[in-house]
C-alpha cells in the first residue's frame, strides 16, 4: 500500500464532439493521490473539473470523441476493464461519487433510507436487513438522525440531503470518493458542517477524496494537495500548504487574490478577460492572453516545469 498511490492518472484525455467542433475538456491530465489523502481541484467554470471526474469514473455521454490514457486504482489499470467489469469491480466498490445538487441526485418519491441502501444491495450482495444496518451506521458517521431513514428527500434540508448523498457514497466503503461541488447552494454554516463531516470521515475511515470546488477558502481545511485546472489542463499541482501560502502559477495567484480576507482591508482582485474556447485552444500557454507577466516564449511553446517537486505550467520557473 505504501509503495504505490491509491490513484494514478496518467495522460488522461476526454474530448467531446459538438456542432462547433471537438471540445478538449480533459487534455492530457496526470496526477496521483495517496491513501487517506484529499486533493482539491479548483478553477473557473468550464475548465474541465467535472469532465475530469466523469473520465475517472467512466460516466461518459454519447458524444465522446476521444477517451484515452491510464487510470490505476490500487495498482490495477482500470482503463483495461470492460464496462461490465468496471461496474462490478470499480464503480461504487473502489470509488464512488457525490454529484452536484444533492436534491437532483435523490429520487423524490423513494425514501432516503432505501436510496442509501441500494448500492449495498446491488454491489455487496447483502440482505435488506444488513443493508439498512449499514445505512444506520453511515448516517451516524455523517450526522443524520436515524429517524430520517423513512423520510423523503423533500422533507430534508439542503445540508441533510447533502449528508445523505455522502452516506450513499460511503456505504460500500470505497477507498476513494469524488465530490463535485458538495457545498454549492448551501449557506456558510452548513458548508462548514459538511466539511467537518468530511474531515471526520477522512480521519475515522481513512477515505481519500477528490474535491471539485470553487470554494478555495473552505476547501483548504481538508486538502492535502491542490490542483488548479485551466482550459482542460492542470496548470499547477502542489502540496496544499505550499499552494495556499505561495501559489506559483499566475492564474493560481489570481485565484487566491480573488478570495476575500476577514482580517485585512485588502480588496479582492479579479481576472480580466475570458478563458479560451476548448474548441479552439491557443498554442503555447493557454493563460497567456490574460496573464500580466506573459512574454514571447509563452506564445510559442506549451510549458511544463517541475520546481522543487511542484508541477507548474509556466515559463517563469524554467
Amino acid at each position: 500500500m505504501a509503495d504505490k498511490p491509491l490513484l494514478l492518472v496518467d495522460d488522461l484525455v476526454l474530448y467531446f464532439r459538438t456542432t462547433q467542433g471537438v471540445v478538449r475538456a480533459v487534455d492530457h491530465v496526470s496526477f496521483s493521490l495517496d491513501y487517506n489523502k484529499a486533493v482539491v481541484v479548483v478553477g473557473e467554470s468550464g475548465c474541465g473539473k467535472s469532465s475530469l471526474t466523469k473520465a475517472i469514473l467512466r460516466l461518459l455521454p454519447r458524444n465522446v470523441d476521444t477517451y484515452s490514457g491510464k487510470v490505476f486504482l490500487e495498482g490495477k489499470d482500470i482503463m483495461t476493464y470492460s464496462e461490465e467489469e468496471f461496474r462490478l469491480k470499480v464503480r461504487w466498490i473502489g470509488m464512488s461519487m457525490v454529484p452536484q445538487a444533492a436534491m437532483n441526485s435523490l429520487n423524490p418519491v423513494i425514501r432516503v433510507g432505501e436510496q442509501v441502501a441500494e448500492p449495498a444491495l446491488i454491489h455487496m450482495g447483502v440482505t435488506k436487513t444488513e443493508a439498512f444496518n449499514l445505512v444506520r451506521k453511515m448516517f451516524q458517521h455523517v450526522g443524520v438522525p436515524e429517524v430520517f431513514i423513512d423520510r423523503y428527500p423533500f422533507e430534508l434540508s439542503g445540508g441533510m440531503r447533502q449528508r445523505v448523498a455522502i452516506a450513499m457514497a460511503l456505504i460500500t466503503s470505497p477507498s476513494l470518493i469524488i465530490l463535485d461541488e458538495p457545498t454549492s447552494a448551501l449557506d456558510v454554516l452548513t458548508q462548514a458542517n459538511i466539511f467537518n463531516v468530511l474531515k471526520r470521515i477522512k480521519k475515522e475511515l481513512g477515505t481519500s477524496f477528490i474535491l471539485i470546488t470553487h470554494d478555495i477558502a473552505t476547501s483548504s481545511e481538508i486538502a492535502d494537495e491542490a490542483a488548479v485546472m485551466y482550459a482542460g489542463q492542470i496548470v499547477e499541482l502542489n502540496d496544499a500548504r505550499a499552494f495556499f501560502n505561495e501559489p506559483l502559477h499566475p492564474y493560481s495567484r489570481k485565484l487566491m487574490a480573488s478570495v476575500p480576507h476577514l482580517r485585512t482591508e485588502k480588496e479582492p482582485e479579479f481576472i480580466t478577460g475570458q478563458p479560451p474556447s476548448l474548441v479552439d485552444l491557443p498554442a503555447g500557454c493557454r493563460f497567456r492572453d490574460r496573464c500580466p507577466r506573459k512574454f514571447e516564449r509563452c506564445i510559442q511553446d506549451p510549458p511544463v516545469i517541475v520546481k522543487d517537486g511542484r508541477m507548474v505550467r509556466c515559463w517563469l520557473y524554467d
